[in-house]
């Protein structure tokens, strides 16, 4: 026995000083600085996930402002100065921005490829998203959530809502539930029942426990998408694989069609799978899956953020609340509870400058997304007073928390200030510097260049549009006033706005309208 563990042991470490001496990467003349880390394979992965601000501030530190880290077999070329960013976009011959995204979705989602050159599908998903999502598209988009929202707080919440009594709950938990109940309505629309249907109210509540189950679907998979991500195969999880057939088995077609109000995203999706594609009837209802996750995914902790910095802020929320109030006003609509929802438009929702500086702000501070480009070929790219090498297939990326947090750019970067996107005229503020130089690049949560996310838009107006509601119909405040800002989840870096690693309790009621 202690034979075949040495020997075991002995093997491991000639695989590893093997690794060491012959598989480790060199740098080569013109290339940017190499972190190669200590792990075969896993490079400098587990102290780049353990906390990815540190670790590139550190790097930035060691070797300036473009560096190449080994992470997870694949080799990432960093670059963190701002000025730079946009020599990342002018590389479209040499870099490519899809084969990351699709080869992510399909390992994530289980669907087959999407890229067209695989043959599975000729579909431009990122035109569908454009059309869907932008436009006139928009506009219906937002007056379905409006409707959606004020149903889920005041119809399917009711029995919670009685006598006026205060409701306790996670604030994350109830941000969780509200916008994903109303956001799969919006998208996916609700099951046909006729107004005059006498039982209208029980299947009604039948829906609702059915899209509940859904969200618990939808978090069991969440939990282990960065994992997906990463390259570990879903069968290693099995709730969570079992939770993610489920949600394809909502989303097939033949139930999708029992649906009325469909968003016109899903209608044509639905069409363009059905005529474009060779997928089978599973794999048509996980790229729904995808459609699902990337809807939800983001735009729920920032809401609780947006949320729990303005109950963190009297200030914030005085402002917030009054130009709702002020909006309102303007448009002549009235708050009651006697079944009249309130409408607010997309242009009286862009009338809101404070409240886009307070999502603008909140996002700041919880957003840790990174923006992908995969080599096409060994090329040079030039930045703006460098150049430098690099080989075919490795990935060029931006980590914009780096920007965020630059006290050059943000003074005071770590605290939350509502009106820092704001300039002296109460206005949109888009000046904002670094050593003296006006930055192009200052605010990217949504990343940037084509591959920035088509549904932004949408995203901050249903933030704004479940903020109205709440300033609208509701007395809230935190059970704990002086109760501390739970810290950043970092198992989701790079995935976009990270979750609170824990919930903060509130509490709500109706007012008295």
């Amino acid at each position: 026995m202690l034979l075949a563990s040495w020997i075991w042991g002995m093997a491991v470490i000639l695989c590893c000083a093997s690794w060491f001496l012959l598989g480790r990467r060199r740098r080569r003349q013109g290339e940017p600085p190499l972190e190669n880390g200590f792990l075969p394979y896993l490079g400098c992965a587990l102290k780049f996930g353990a906390n990815p601000l540190e670790f590139l501030k550190e790097k930035q530190k060691k070797h300036g402002h473009i560096f190449t880290c080994h992470v997870a077999g694949k080799y990432i070329h960093f670059l963190t100065d701002p000025f730079s960013y946009h020599a990342l976009m002018r590389q479209g011959k040499h870099l490519d921005w899809k084969k990351f995204h699709f080869a992510t979705s399909a390992k994530a989602f289980g669907h087959g490829s999407i890229d067209p050159a695989e043959g599975n599908t000729t579909e431009n998903f990122h035109q569908t998203f454009i059309r869907t999502l932008q436009g006139n598209a928009l506009d219906a988009l937002i007056e379905a959530m409006m409707e959606n929202l004020q149903y889920v707080m005041l119809q399917s919440r009711a029995p919670k809502l009685q006598s006026g009594t205060w409701v306790t709950e996670g604030l994350y938990t109830f941000c969780c539930q509200v916008m994903f109940e109303s956001g799969f309505l919006t998208l996916f629309g609700k099951e046909l029942h006729s107004n005059n249907d006498k039982n209208l109210s029980s299947k009604q509540e039948i829906e609702r426990a059915h899209i509940l189950n859904a969200l618990e679907n939808f978090k069991e998979f969440d939990k282990i998408f960065p994992a997906l991500v990463a390259g570990l195969p879903i069968h290693l999880f099995k709730s969570a694989h079992s939770a993610r057939e489920k949600l394809g088995e909502a989303l097939l077609h033949k139930n999708l069609l029992k649906r009325d109000n469909l968003s016109e995203l899903v209608t044509l999706r639905m069409f363009l799978n059905d005529t474009l594609s060779t997928f089978d009837d599973m794999e048509k209802a996980k790229t729904h899956v995808a459609v699902l996750w990337a809807s939800q995914a983001n735009t729920i902790p920032a809401t609780f953020w947006t949320l729990f910095y303005l109950l963190k802020s009297p200030e914030a929320m005085r402002a917030a609340t009054k130009e709702v109030q002020s909006v309102l006003e303007s448009v002549e609509e009235s708050i009651s509870l006697d079944g009249k929802h309130i409408s607010l438009n997309r242009k009286q929702l862009d009338n809101m400058p404070i409240l886009d500086s307070i999502i603008k702000e909140a996002m700041r501070l919880s957003s840790a997304s990174m923006t992908f480009r995969v080599a096409k070929e060994d090329f040079t790219l030039h930045l703006e007073d460098d150049f430098y090498n690099i080989r075919k297939d490795d990935i060029v990326a931006l980590y914009p928390q780096l920007l965020h947090f630059d006290p050059e750019i943000y003074a005071d970067p770590l605290t939350f200030k509502y009106d820092r996107f704001l300039n002296e005229k109460g206005e949109e503020k888009t000046d904002f510097y670094r050593n003296g130089r006006k930055l192009k690049h200052y605010y990217m949560p949504f990343g940037t260049g084509i591959a920035k996310c088509p549904g932004r838009l949408f995203a901050v107006h249903e933030i704004k549009q479940f903020l109205a509601l709440i300033f609208s119909y509701f007395e809230i405040e935190l059970v704990d006033s002086n109760v501390k800002c739970p810290s950043l989840d970092q198992s989701r870096a790079g995935l976009g706005i990270l979750q609170p690693s824990n919930d903060i309790d509130f509490r709500y009621r109706l007012k008295s309208l």
